[in-house]
């Protein structure tokens, strides 16, 4: 009986210190899934969140646009928040938090043309459209994870309305989880939208519109 007693509260302690806290923490990660700024007030980045996340977001940082960047999932279902595995559409709540919701899929262009100086992915120039109307700020962009296809955005932006270098944004998209393995010239991602990226005349990122 005694053996028995410990082995339960052994187990209960396995729970207590071990369980508990990694579901809390994976609460936590989905809700602001890897959430972080990129200008303030401006423009954010994030991993795909819950629903309850994306409002929280839309509540806290006044977000007026969303950018999903998944070419695999161009109307990803939402799972409502950690503990409700119900989903719903993201268009379908971008419409309920009264936010403009925004499909961009990252393509590539060949390599030839890459080398020849001649030719970039059309996601950037679709991008770019859409940063430079002042009415869209504050943006969220985001994808699955993160870190790949928001990486090299983020990067564009950087580069395009904050006079960037291309060595700054790469260090950036490095840093935050790219991955070091990913994260060369032989990636095509990274060359098309990072190290051969060529700004336009202007550099200066719109003002968002008060109010």
């Amino acid at each position: 009986m005694a053996t028995a007693f410990r082995w339960g509260l052994i187990a209960l302690l396995v729970v207590i210190v071990g369980v508990v806290p990694l579901v809390w923490y994976r609460s936590v990660y989905t809700h602001g899934k890897r959430l972080r700024d990129v200008v303030p007030g401006q423009v954010y980045r994030s991993g795909q969140m819950t629903a309850v996340g994306f409002k929280d977001a839309v509540k806290r940082l006044g977000i007026r646009t969303i950018i999903n960047l998944q070419n695999d999932f161009p109307d990803p279902d939402i799972r409502r928040s950690f503990w409700d595995s119900s989903t719903i559409k993201e268009s379908d709540l971008c419409r309920q938090l009264g936010v403009r919701y925004v499909l961009i899929e990252p393509d590539l262009v060949s390599r030839q043309l890459v080398s020849q100086g001649r030719g970039r992915p059309g996601a950037i120039d679709q991008f770019l459209r859409i940063m430079d109307d002042p009415s869209v700020y504050p943006v969220l962009i985001h994808c699955r994870a993160g870190l790949h296809r928001t990486g090299v955005l983020s990067a564009v932006y950087r580069m395009e309305y904050q006079g960037w270098t291309n060595a700054e944004a790469f260090r950036e998209l490095k840093a935050h989880g790219f991955g070091d393995r990913d994260c060369t010239a032989a990636n095509d991602y990274v060359k098309q939208y990072v190290l051969t990226y060529r700004p336009r005349q202007s550099r200066n990122a719109p003002l968002s519109p008060k109010g």
